[in-house]
């Protein structure tokens, strides 16, 4: 098994500059791209996005997916307003040569059962793959805390029910920690069929506090040896939120991503897994 090495590159800082040069010391030769010069990926206009797309490809890193914040909104902000986005963010996903996409599955408000919701979000996680399948991407749900696909039962449902190839999954092992799930024990199986990537933090399950990959209650360990033992081949991005993890982001600075890198090369060498 090979896996590829990516990373949310705005974790290290807001200047493309930084990111590239920690992403280099660590042999990264990919990134995630959430966010540039603090404007989010939604938001770049071209001339940014071909400042970005220049510099990448002198630098010899590609674009592994787009961290878009799609779905990342309440239920009941009009889904026209996201659909929009999505089709910009199909733009810029083309500029940069991927065809992944994270997306989530909107906020719930807090309290209300969110099997009320549940007709709701199909029907909008419906409409974003049928966007994705025309334009040739495919979506990533990942497992935010407070979405309605929050919990493994709930993503596994979103993705089967609107059974289309271009919705799959991406798991996030300290989201699920601090949603009161246990990722590998509770969530893996389920989710498996589904896996395109995965995002690399731990979390501990007491506090929610995000620690680096295998200093958790994550089971990160149990989850790259069960995708070793399945052949996966895919991206591990990391994430780590070691300096700040809010609802819309988070952010480590260059030492403390350079310090999640290698918690997680030194659980692939471990585990007998290489890595690019």
């Amino acid at each position: 098994m090979t896996v590829v090495l990516s990373g949310f590159a705005d974790e290290i800082s807001a200047d493309l500059d930084e990111q590239l040069a920690v992403l280099a010391a660590e042999s990264i030769a990919h990134l995630e791209l959430r966010s540039v010069w603090s404007t989010n990926v939604v938001d770049l206009d071209d001339l940014q996005l071909a400042r970005f797309r220049r510099r990448i490809e002198d630098s010899g890193v590609q674009v592994s997916a787009i961290g878009s914040p799609i779905g990342k909104t309440d239920i009941g902000v009009p889904i026209e307003r996201e659909l929009d986005r999505l089709r910009r963010v199909a733009d810029v996903a083309g500029q940069l040569g991927t065809r992944l996409v994270r997306v989530f599955s909107f906020f719930i408000p807090e309290g209300r059962d969110p099997q009320l919701y549940r007709a709701q979000v199909i029907d909008r996680m419906c409409a974003c793959a049928e966007i994705a399948a025309e334009r040739g991407l495919i979506l990533t749900h990942e497992n935010e805390k407070k979405i309605y696909g929050d919990r493994p039962e709930r993503c596994a449902d979103i993705i089967a029910s609107v059974g289309s190839p271009a919705l799959r999954a991406t798991f996030d092992a300290a989201n699920f920690v601090q949603c009161g799930v246990r990722p590998h024990s509770d969530a893996y199986e389920l989710l498996r069929p589904y896996l395109v990537y995965a995002q690399i933090k731990d979390a501990l399950m007491a506090t929610g506090e995000v620690v680096p990959a295998g200093q958790g209650d994550g089971e990160v360990r149990e989850t790259l040896a069960a995708l070793r033992d399945s052949g996966f081949r895919g991206y591990l991005s990391l994430e780590p939120h070691l300096a700040m993890a809010g609802r819309f982001g988070g952010f480590s600075g260059p030492e403390a991503f350079r310090l999640a890198c290698r918690a997680l090369t030194d659980l692939l060498a471990d585990l007998s897994i290489q890595w690019e």
